[in-house]
Formats: C-alpha cells, structure tokens, sequence
C-alpha cells in the first residue's frame, strides 16, 4: 500500500555505494529528499541524478540530505556516482524492501517507478511526487517544498 503525505517515512537501513549503512534516524533533524529511481546509467535516471547534482548545495543550504536509491548493487552505484560526479550517497535496495515499504508504484506493473519523498524532521512525508518521464522536474519539486519548510 503507498504512503501518503502526513504518514511517517518507514525505517531507512541501507549500505550505499561505499558500503556505508544509511539510516534516517542519523540525519538529526535534517530534511531529507528520497528520490527512488528505476536504474544507473539510463538516460532519464541520469538526467534526474545530474539534476539533484547541480541543485545539491542549494538543497543543502537549506538544510536538507538528498539520497538516491534503486535496486542497482554498489558497484553499479559507485560507477553511477564517480561518472557523474554525484555528491549524494546512492542506496542499494537489491531486494526492493525498501521500494515496497514505500509502496512505490512500478510502471505498467514491470518497470520500477520513479518517486520522490521529501520527509521532515520529524519523519514525517511532506509531499510526493511520482513522474516517470521527467526526472528533473522531481528536483524542482523537491527544492520548492525544501523551501516551504526551511522557511516555516
């Protein structure tokens, strides 16, 4: 079942591209930006990536973390990140716990979707965005509500 804005983010424990163990809780009251994404190296996840690339010092002016996440291993991570410069860690959900704990939908019921969380302080979701088509627009999304919060 997914998530809606208002309900509390599940747990997050996931190793990134470097073999760090992520977990929200450790992120002391930071906004954090979960941009679920189909897989490394396609063209719009790419674009999505480079997008949160160049707005990632803004988003952490604002005093928000950014973390990608797919189901794509840590080597295809650490490849992803060092060809595209990537400053944000990229999770491994090999198994899609994570993606189904979320309760991301899958396009056309085969291909993994591509949503993003923007989840407060508290762990407590925001707002949703879900397009599969257009990967930047989630960074544009992301920035405003980071705003909206940074400023309320």
């Amino acid at each position: 079942m997914a998530l809606t804005v208002g309900d509390r983010a599940p747990e997050i424990a996931l190793e990134d591209q470097d073999g760090v163990m992520r977990r929200r809780e450790e992120l002391q009251g930071k906004v954090l930006v979960l941009f679920f994404y189909p897989k490394d190296d396609t063209p719009g996840c790419t674009a999505e990536a480079c997008a949160f690339r160049d707005t990632h010092s803004s988003l952490e002016a604002l005093g928000a973390v950014v973390w990608g996440v797919s189901s794509d291993d840590a080597v295809s991570h650490r490849k992803f990140a060092q060809r595209y410069q990537l400053p944000f860690p990229l999770l491994s959900d090999q198994g899609q716990q994570l993606r189904t704990r979320f309760g991301v939908p899958k396009v056309l019921g085969l291909l993994p979707g591509r949503v993003t969380y923007v989840i407060d302080a508290e762990g407590t979701i925001r707002h949703i965005f879900n397009n599969m088509l257009d990967g930047p627009a989630h960074v544009r999304e992301a920035e405003r509500i980071v705003k909206e919060l940074s400023q309320g």
